[in-house]
């Protein structure tokens, strides 16, 4: 069995969460790979740098200066944070970018009505160097992956993490059971968004297209859930949404379903 875990900026920013979040995500059974995120962070840096990022309709704009801003916060600061808190707690891994060891080959977002620059696009689970990953899981390693990718020419895009670990779960599903959590700072789905207890213990595709239609749901879920429910039609085993504090518990929070 394998369990990819995705967790987001709103856990990374604040070390109590993420240090909780690792302890769980360190007790869980079979192989185990993180994919991360940190859009918050990255924000926060170039502010910090003067810069001011542009976003249209809450999606991030990456030119020259911002996509240099986030490969030096997701590869290199996040990634290296939250490597340095799994060895402390006996975890032996290794952080990774798309690019290194081929893992993660991606393509330029094409031009429509909004050119979003250096963003990458996944293509099939081909695009996954799953090989390389297997042979880290047989060796003890446990693979970090921030979201920057490659093209296969020289260049690194900045590729949305939920997508990365959608695809990556689907890759390593031919020849494992595996588990796709998205785990972030809600109890799950809300089903009222002024309730933070209020939440959906499943969710059917039919029951997501009709709350996409009819706005009920978040918009910024909307891409996650997507993501979600593209890795349970290509072989993944089940996919969960929820906090850190069900990350290592049999739980009711949200679990999708076909």
């Amino acid at each position: 069995m394998i369990n990819v875990v995705k967790i987001g900026g709103d856990i990374i920013e604040d070390k109590k969460i993420l240090i909780y979040s690792l302890k769980e995500f360190s007790k869980l059974d079979g192989y185990k790979i993180l994919v991360h995120g940190g859009g918050k962070i990255a924000d926060g840096f170039s502010k910090k740098m003067g810069y001011h990022q542009k976003m249209i309709n809450g999606r991030r704009i990456t030119d020259k200066t911002t996509l240099d801003i986030v490969v030096m916060t997701y590869s290199g600061i996040i990634n290296k944070k939250i490597v340095s808190n799994l060895q402390s707690l006996g975890l032996n891994s290794l952080g990774f970018s798309g690019a290194d060891g081929n893992i993660v080959k991606s393509y330029k977002r094409p031009l429509k009505d909004i050119d979003y620059g250096y963003v990458g696009n996944l293509k099939n689970k081909n695009c996954i160097n799953a090989d390389l990953i297997k042979f880290l899981f047989k060796i003890g390693i446990i693979p970090v992956l921030s979201p920057i990718t490659h093209d296969g020419n020289g260049n690194l895009l900045n590729t949305n993490a939920d997508t990365i670990a959608s695809y990556l779960s689907i890759s390593l599903s031919k020849d494992y059971k595996v588990i796709l959590t998205y785990c972030f700072n809600k109890i799950g789905i809300l089903n009222n968004l002024n309730d933070e207890k209020s939440y959906y213990s499943n969710i059917e595709e039919n029951l997501f297209n009709k709350l996409k239609i009819n706005n009920i749901i978040n918009k910024g879920m909307i891409p996650k859930l997507e993501n979600a429910f593209f890795a349970l039609k290509n072989g993944v085993y089940k996919v969960k949404i929820s906090n850190p504090n069900y990350l290592n518990k049999y739980t009711k929070k949200t679990i999708l379903c076909l």
